[in-house]
Parts: C-alpha cells; structure tokens; sequence
C-alpha cells in the first residue's frame, strides 16, 4: 500500500491514495497505520477517493472530484477535519491530480462541499458555518470549566480558561468529561486563554485540544474554527480575523464579510513510501 505522510500545524496524518474506491480500510487497519511505535504514525488517515467512486460522496461527483473519507487515529470515521483537508488539497496539487479553477478548488467531505484557495506556501479552506448554540461544561481532574457547545461539521466544546488557570498545566493525556446529554456521540474539546495582539487581526487566543477519537494532537482545523467564532462573538465582532496559536503553530480564521468563514495555515507533505498492511496489523 502506497502512502504519503503529511500535517497542518503538527496534526498529521497517512494519506492514502485510493482514487477507485478499491481498499478496504477498515477501523483496525486505520488504527495499525496511525500507531506510533508499529505502524507510520498520524492523528488520522485521509483516504483519497474520487467522489463517484464512494457510496458516501456519489452525490457530489458533479461538485467535486475527490471526497476526503477522513478516519481519526482510533479506526472511527469524523465528518470533517479542518487540517486534513488543507493537507489533502496540498496532496491532490503536489500529485497532480486536481487543479484549482477561478474560484478555488471544491472537496468533499462528510460535512459537504467545501472551496479551498491556495496561497503563498499556505492553504486556506472555506470552512462550514459554525454554529454556537449551547452551554455546557468540561471537567479535567478535579478543574471543571464552563464552555460554549460549537457544532462545525463536527462538535466541539470551546472552554475559556480564567481565575488563574494556565493552559500548560492542563492534564489532557485522558478524555476531558462531558456532558452526553448535550453530546451524545462524543465530543472535542478546547481549551483556550487569551494571548497578545498580533498585527493584522482582530484578536489572537492560545489553546489546546483533546480531539475525540484522537487524543490531544498538536492542532485541530475544526477546532480553531470553532475557538475563532466564539473569540469573534466575545468581542461583538460580526466580521474579522482571529490568531489561534496551537502547539504545532498558528492558524488564522476569519469571517468575511460574504458570510464566509475561512481557514488558513500551512499544509506540508514529509515522505512518501510503501507499508505492508498485514505487517502492521
């Protein structure tokens, strides 16, 4: 099985090429392939597939070429991943297998069509609309903080740290508890303290994340997302751009003034090579 490995501020991921629908990557393959110590090691896999050829994705074939059948770490299937797909796109340019039209170039996903727009050593993505819509809690040990429920394309929970609570002292190597009331099929959750301005935005955030069915990663798309449309409402901002630092590096989200919500970071190819499945099983 050939494969390419690649990441987004430090969230990285397998990626294999599968444009016939042809493989049959199953949840215990996905979670060989993503083990660090026996396997090559990701936050997830990002199957590359032409949308007619995916039972999921047939529908938007007259949209878009590739569908992006993204798999967190554990082998379960995720709507969206704001990360992968800047490094998909990279991945379909670097192969040569899409070109960007006027106006970006369209992938599906699970949570639909989405345009991305390459620029300068960066890729910026035209993300779902998020959509913040409820109040509820994380607890971390014996630290339990109020959130902001955010659904986009996939749920999070967007936590602000206050009363002297520092985000490096957080203990996220287990699952943060939630709420299964309000988030009943799991949830990734976000920590967040704010940091100094930074010239050209409207305000800038540091956080971490604990991603369901991943464990913390270094960065999560969907998940700066969400952090940037609560740091926008915070600051009764209709329109504008957020800095969010992660510990893989910075990602920029901005709400436009079409109504568009954007993405922006880099996206890196590593290596390229062959793994034998039945060896890493």
């Amino acid at each position: 099985m050939r494969f390419t490995k690649g990441h987004g501020t430090g969230n990285d991921f397998v990626i294999i090429p599968d444009p016939f629908g042809e493989l049959d990557l199953t949840a215990e393959l996905v979670a060989a392939l993503c083990d660090r110590h026996r396997g090559i090691g990701g936050d997830g896999v990002l199957r590359v597939v032409r949308s007619a050829k995916h039972p999921e994705a047939a529908g938007f074939a007259a949209e878009a070429e590739w569908f992006m059948d993204y798999r967190n770490s554990d082998g379960s299937i995720a709507e969206m991943c704001g990360n992968g797909l800047r490094v998909f796109v990279r991945y379909l340019l670097d192969r040569g297998l899409a070109t960007p039209g006027p106006e970006g170039l369209p992938v599906a996903t699970r949570a639909g069509v989405l345009v991305t727009l390459i620029g300068d050593g960066t890729v910026r993505a035209r993300m779902t609309t998020p959509r913040v819509y409820a109040g509820s809690t994380a607890t971390v040990g014996a630290l339990t903080v109020p959130g902001v429920a955010v659904d986009t394309g996939n749920p999070h929970l967007v936590c602000g740290l206050h009363d002297g609570t520092e985000l490096a002292a957080l203990d996220l190597t287990h699952p943060p508890l939630h709420d299964p009331a309000v988030f009943p099929h799991g949830v990734n959750v976000e920590f967040v303290e704010p940091a100094e301005p930074v010239e050209g935005t409207d305000g800038h955030v540091r956080m971490r994340v604990h991603e369901r069915g991943s464990g913390e990663t270094r960065s999560c798309g969907t998940g700066a997302l969400a952090v940037g449309a609560v740091a926008l409402r915070d600051a009764g901002l209709a329109t504008g751009s957020i800095a969010v630092d992660l510990p893989g590096g910075r990602l920029v989200v901005t709400h436009d003034a079409d109504g568009g919500w954007w993405l922006e970071g880099p996206a890196v190819l590593v290596a390229d090579g062959e793994v034998d499945p039945a060896a890493v099983l």
